[in-house]
């Protein structure tokens, strides 16, 4: 081993750990690591920019947009509104919502599809008291295995073809993976309506808990007349930053001031609506001039009026909030909403709320303005599930909406029938949607998840050294010395699982990009049809149902299903070996 294999080795394997116990941005991460091979001369500087040219990446930026267009007509939505609104089982509606989404899932990027119909399948169980955790882990999972079925099901497909056509490949068709694809996730259909569904938890999801513990998140404070700083601004009056308290309205008659800010008056009998460590308010009530209302009617659901609604959003991988303090962040001021609770791991965190350190895939519960979901609906900053009804934003012309899906149709039957690749065929379409103004190039922007594009770019070239240093070759020499003497079925077997692995810790595209190099060079010594195992790769990395932090779709669901960590072990563990053996058997039997 060279002196250049051993320090990529530590560099990979300094990553992985990073990644894992999440020490900043997945994106940062792996780009740091790129930017270290760069100086340190493992990749010149055309290596190094390699992956941000790469078709497969370039492909995903355009499929972003694509399916953002479609999504912001609603038309599926409202098709999919009705279509489960006739359901009245639990399992009827499994049987007639799961089918058509991984229908869906197969050509539409899965993480919109989970954030658009979480609020729509929460609302369904809440009207039927029902727990959403019995539909919620089915709906990331249905679309995770319909991503499977073609090319562009999902990004970690298009970063697999995007790395072949780098190392002279053809690359995947549009429906080549679908031998796999669509059997697997039949049988995941299958397991999830029968033995799966039994092994789903009942728990409340986190609106639940929150409407139920409504007294733990407020506190009324009243203003009395004898109160020194009546007719001050909060900020002189001390209320901006009090230990484990949050003002986050004030009523003063018939009108609601909220937010709050530094520069609000009080006023005589105002009254003061607190969140945060209620158990801390006994503090304010040494002030004289304010006085506690013990029997306060004030409930959260009373802070919802015509500015204002009650938002539950997730916080996501690749969030400029993430490992930042909520008042650091400046959170009140940036987004115009205040901050009532953060749930982690289905349990809130008692303290200060500004002091809140947030993570990937914390739950927040806020105070924001009537537009906040519209607004801050295609944010990298969060997921946001809690909207009860259809946004402003999806109810557009729907000979707009009709006209994107109908691209959409003519884009698949172009790439399926081979008249144009699938980046022609993207950039054709997005062309068209730009030309006729069904979005502008404002939305375009926002559409794409520039977060998702850098980590997959620098993924790209982290493979690139893994090769030309060597270390793919030895890695593969080791893997078929232990795979060897116990047969071809099992080597393969332990590629999917070192795959499905690295998926589960680190991020399903970084773990098709580590894999596919080592994949490639077995096949080369082996002498064997290398798009097995890059099919193998490509299904084992987005077959993520052992942990919420594999796939974004996971970590979506988590919060508002009130799932705990091991949820994800006993329900996902089931599914995960059934489609590895699945996939396996066909791609020995297909390919090799």
């Amino acid at each position: 081993m060279t002196i250049e294999m051993i320090f990529v080795l530590i560099m990979v394997f300094a990553m992985l750990v990073a990644l894992l116990f999440e020490i900043a941005r997945p994106d940062m991460i792996v780009f740091s690591v790129l930017i270290t091979f760069l100086v340190t001369g493992i990749l010149n500087t055309e290596e190094a920019l390699k992956g941000f040219s790469n078709q497969g990446m370039l492909t995903i930026a355009l499929l972003f947009i694509v399916a953002g267009a479609v999504q912001k007509s609603g038309i599926i939505n409202q098709i999919m509104g009705k279509w489960l609104i006739n359901s009245n089982s639990v399992k009827g509606a499994l049987l007639r919502f799961f089918i058509p989404i991984a229908f869906f899932s197969s050509f539409l990027n899965n993480t919109p599809i989970v954030v658009t119909f979480t609020p729509i399948l929460k609302k369904w169980c809440e009207e039927r008291n029902i727990a959403p955790s019995k539909v919620l882990i089915p709906l990331s999972y249905v679309t995770i295995l319909g991503g499977t079925i073609t090319l562009m099901g999902t990004s970690t497909n298009l970063v697999v073809h995007g790395l072949l056509l780098d190392y002279g490949f053809e690359g995947f068709s549009l429906f080549q993976l679908s031998i796999v694809g669509i059997p697997i996730t039949i049988a995941g259909l299958i397991y999830l309506f029968t033995f799966g569904f039994k092994l789903l938890p009942e728990q409340k999801g986190f609106s639940q808990q929150v409407k139920e513990d409504s007294r733990e998140y407020i506190a009324e404070m009243k203003v009395q007349s004898t109160f020194r700083y009546v007719n001050k601004s909060v900020q002189i009056a001390g209320l901006r930053d009090l230990k484990g308290l949050y003002l986050i309205e004030i009523i003063r008659g018939k009108d609601r001031l909220s937010p709050v800010r530094s520069s609000t008056i009080i006023k005589a009998d105002d009254r003061l609506i607190f969140t945060g460590l209620i158990a801390t308010i006994a503090d304010l009530q040494k002030i004289n001039g304010l006085t506690l209302e013990t029997g306060t009617s004030v409930e959260l659901d009373d802070l919802r009026n015509g500015t204002n609604q009650l938002v539950e959003a997730v916080v996501s991988h690749q969030s400029s909030l993430v490992y930042k303090s909520i008042k650091k962040s400046q959170f009140r001021l940036r987004y115009d909403a205040g901050v009532i609770a953060v749930h982690r791991n289905t349990e809130r965190i008692k303290s200060k709320v500004g002091d809140i350190v947030l993570k990937p895939g914390d739950t927040l519960l806020l105070l924001a303005g009537s537009d906040f979901v519209e607004k801050y609906q295609q944010s990298d900053d969060f997921y946001v599930v809690s909207s009860l009804k259809t946004p402003e934003s999806l109810k557009e012309n729907t000979v707009k909406g009709w006209f994107s899906l109908g691209l959409f149709i003519l884009l698949i039957i172009s790439v399926g029938f081979g008249l144009l690749t699938m980046f022609k065929a993207m950039a054709i379409v997005v062309l068209i949607l730009m030309i006729t103004k069904v979005i502008s190039a404002v939305e375009a922007q926002k559409y794409i998840q520039f977060p998702v594009l850098l980590l997959i770019a620098s993924s790209f070239s982290i493979g690139t050294a893994i090769t030309k240093t060597g270390l793919a070759q030895l890695i593969a020499e080791g893997i078929l010395r232990l795979g060897q003497p116990f047969g071809f079925i099992i080597t393969l077997l332990f590629i999917y699982m070192l795959t499905n692995l690295f998926t589960e810790l680190i991020t399903n595209s970084a773990a098709a990009v580590l894999m596919l190099p080592i994949g490639l060079e077995m096949a080369e010594n082996l002498q064997v049809d290398p798009m097995g195992f890059a099919v193998l790769i490509a299904i084992a990395a987005s077959a993520s149902f052992i942990t919420p932090i594999g796939y974004q779709t996971n970590l979506i669901v988590y919060g508002p299903g009130g799932y705990k960590y091991l949820d994800y072990v006993k329900v996902g563990t089931p599914l995960s070996i059934i489609v590895m053996f699945i996939s396996v058997f066909i791609i020995n039997n297909v390919w090799f």
